[in-house]
């Protein structure tokens, strides 16, 4: 049975739609685009993403040595179309032990990304990218700039703009933060491409 849609900011519950609004609308954050059930890892997911999402579904592409592809998500409804999509990973990390990471693409003031970040309001924050950038990624094969964002102790967040999108990279355990500059990420939009992806275990990061 297919979960309900929850807040994007803060994961709590939503009044739907009704003969007066067609807005879904959280008590704590007023209208919001509402955060869907994630899809587990699958083909069909790559699809239904593929065909919804309004803005990239980014896929860092080809994929770090022994990671893999652990769910979708995204913020929408079928009136708007996905506003923020969400691709799960999972692979060793630098150090020892597993890995998760999330990329994360939305319009501004969706709030997805810093939900999933920790922070309280629904965008990097006033001044993240004031100094030099943190960690520099390829996405459609240009060079963009990625600033470390403070949250959560236990995650290392990173925060940039592409295609006049925010771009997130959200990673647990922190120290997993290093995969971001260190391993020449390129990002492509998965809704450009035909790829046998690897799926593995679906992500409970993706759940709330």
């Amino acid at each position: 049975m297919k979960g309900v849609p929850t807040c994007p900011r803060c994961f709590g519950s939503l009044h739907g739609p009704s003969a007066w609004s067609s807005a879904w609308r959280c008590d704590a954050h007023g209208d919001v685009l509402p955060y869907q059930p994630p899809w587990p890892p699958s083909a069909r997911a790559v699809e239904v993403m593929r065909k919804s999402s309004m803005v990239p579904v980014w896929l860092p592409w080809p994929l770090p040595p022994g990671w893999l592809v652990t769910g979708f998500a995204e913020a929408g409804d079928e009136r708007t179309g996905g506003r923020a999509s969400v691709v799960a990973l999972c692979g060793p990390s630098l150090t020892q032990g597993p890995a998760d990471l999330l990329v994360i693409a939305e319009e501004p003031g969706v709030g997805l990304g810093a939900a999933f970040a920790g922070l309280g309001g629904p965008d990097p924050g006033e001044g993240f990218d004031s100094g030099p950038p943190n960690a520099k990624i390829e996405v459609l094969g240009h060079p963009t700039a990625l600033w470390c964002v403070s949250a959560a102790a236990d995650r290392a967040v990173y925060a940039g703009e592409a295609r006049g999108n925010w771009l997130w990279t959200i990673a647990w355990p922190a120290e997993a933060g290093a995969l971001i500059g260190l391993a020449e990420l390129s990002l492509h939009d998965l809704r450009d491409l035909e790829l046998d992806l690897p799926f593995g275990a679906f992500s409970p990061r993706l759940g709330h």
